[in-house]
């Protein structure tokens, strides 16, 4: 008889589930006995379906730009190599971006990964935690000697994707209904994406900017962060770059720096 409904049964219908080759798995059994192979078929079917789908919300643009046949046939061998390991369907799909990166018949459109990637940090910046981004005005209180010590601390729906390829200007031309015309790929661009308040934004950061807010990120000084941005971007405008990040809501507070750290 076949086991409790249970993890052990889920494991064994799991792997069939998402593999058409494989056969109906015996712990499955229809009424009175019967043969199961339609019955499961269909319902294999619908279990494929639903991931497709899910993919394709999460990664509309992608779904553009490929057309539709293209992306369920690359969706169908990415949901084989990868089941899902969430009963949440949002959670799924984490390391599309990687699949297609490697799909052999994406390589003509070696961007494509990038614009799924920005995608993916769209909807967990949709999904991250709430919390009150830093005022407008929270600097103009600091003395302009302390400024370079300052420390700040993320937005849990801040996000930096960066790119060789034109992933930004993609991403926002196919995420659209509005025809897309020619767009120059090699341009490499960088991407913050946050959420302010209700509505997730993607911002195209200039030069300097992804290197200074990933600095800042991870803990670096707003004086360390600036001296690594004007490094690699001679030009680069440190008094509106910082207006630009608290203005799109990238952080939620300030702080003295501390170097009991021993950096």
């Amino acid at each position: 008889m076949p086991p409790e409904p249970s993890t052990s049964y889920a494991a064994a219908i799991a792997p069939a589930l998402l593999d058409p080759t494989r056969a109906v798995p015996t712990v499955v059994i229809g009424p009175n006995g019967k043969a199961t192979e339609k019955r499961f078929g269909v319902y294999r079917n619908n279990v494929t379906v639903s991931l497709i789908e899910a993919l394709a919300a999460i990664y509309a643009a992608v779904l553009r730009i490929t057309g539709n046949d293209f992306f369920r046939a690359m969706a169908r061998f990415y949901i084989r190599s990868s089941p899902p390991r969430s009963p949440l369907l949002f959670e799924y799909g984490r390391d599309f971006p990687a699949f297609i990166k490697r799909y052999e018949y994406a390589q003509s459109l070696p961007w494509l990964a990038d614009v799924a990637r920005v995608e993916r940090a769209w909807l967990d910046a949709y999904h991250a935690a709430d919390a009150v981004p830093l005022a407008p005005h929270a600097l103009a209180r600091i003395a302009p000697e302390r400024l370079a010590s300052l420390v700040f601390a993320a937005h849990p729906a801040t996000r930096l994707v960066r790119s060789p390829y034109s992933a930004v200007t993609i991403f926002a031309a196919n995420r659209s209904a509005e025809p897309v015309g020619r767009i120059d790929a090699s341009t490499p661009e960088d991407a913050l994406i946050t959420r302010p308040d209700v509505e997730v934004v993607v911002r195209q950061l200039p030069p300097g900017g992804a290197i200074f807010i990933s600095c800042l990120m991870a803990g670096c000084p707003l004086g360390e962060a600036a001296a690594m941005a004007l490094k690699q971007a001679p030009t680069f405008d440190i008094a509106a770059n910082i207006a630009g990040l608290i203005e799109a809501g990238a952080f939620t507070s300030i702080a003295p720096a501390t170097f009991g750290d021993g950096r």
